[in-house]
């Protein structure tokens, strides 16, 4: 087993005061990153969607729970299966408190092409309280690139064709029985009745969304903070300028 170097307290401190540097880099580099993704323009969803949720019929809209804004986190839980991906149910499990997502205008949801009751069964088994709905019967899946099956459209995942994927060496996303599932998360923004997609990120992109702020990164309104770029978008949420919490940001 392969282990770290010892060395003494000052050349620790040395080695890790150089790798600080290149923290604070990175923190600013992701800083600009959401700006940038924040920038990206959004798509009008024009499809009415009928999901089956806990309480009946729900459309996408509903979904929203009122709030401005809406994460969709895409399970992987085929029709045909009694449990749901052991990874996806990994990834469930690692997802915060929804408060903290909610009184920054955000619903987080999941969404599976297992029919309802399928879903209901396995969320009580694994004793979670996030909101879960059905897209079995619609295009969802489909339209989002996360169910996958050539008899109905071509493949694409994370933005790039079958063939794509298989000339780079990722084959193994698109390769395999169909239909097949795959993950993802998606985000939505509406005015009034009207709903726009504004994000989606699939494979290794998705792995560290779990903690509110991560999410909220992959939105439209963000973390809803003053220091953010662009200007404008705050609902006046979040951490405000001149705040200890925006002194301990800049520091770091």
């Amino acid at each position: 087993m392969s282990l770290p170097q010892v060395v003494s307290r000052d050349e620790w401190l040395a080695a890790r005061q150089e790798l600080l540097v290149k923290e604070k880099a990175a923190t600013k580099a992701r800083d600009e990153l959401n700006a940038d993704r924040r920038r990206l323009p959004m798509v009008e969803i024009d499809k009415d969607y009928v999901f089956e949720g806990p309480d009946g019929k729900a459309s996408l809209l509903d979904i929203f729970e009122g709030r401005p804004q809406l994460v969709v986190y895409h399970f992987m839980f085929d029709p045909a299966w009694d449990a749901g991906c052991k990874s996806c149910s990994s990834f469930l499990d690692d997802i915060g408190h929804l408060t903290h997502l909610n009184v920054r205008g955000t619903t987080f949801a999941a969404i599976s092409r297992a029919p309802i009751d399928k879903i209901t069964k396995f969320k009580a088994r694994m004793g979670w309280n996030v909101p879960w709905y059905s897209s079995y019967g619609s295009d969802f899946n489909y339209d989002f690139n996360v169910t996958h099956d050539e008899s109905v459209k071509p493949i694409v995942y994370n933005y790039r064709s079958k063939q794509e994927h298989i000339n780079s060496g990722t084959g193994y996303y698109v390769q395999g029985d169909q239909p097949f599932e795959l993950p993802g998360m998606s985000t939505f923004l509406r005015d009034g009745d009207r709903v726009f997609h504004t994000y989606s990120s699939y494979g290794r992109g998705v792995e560290l969304l779990t903690s509110t702020t991560a999410i909220l990164d992959i939105t439209a309104l963000g973390r809803q903070e003053d220091w953010e770029e662009p200007k404008g978008r705050s609902m006046g949420l979040g951490v405000q300028a001149g705040s200890p919490e925006m002194k301990y940001r800049d520091e770091y």
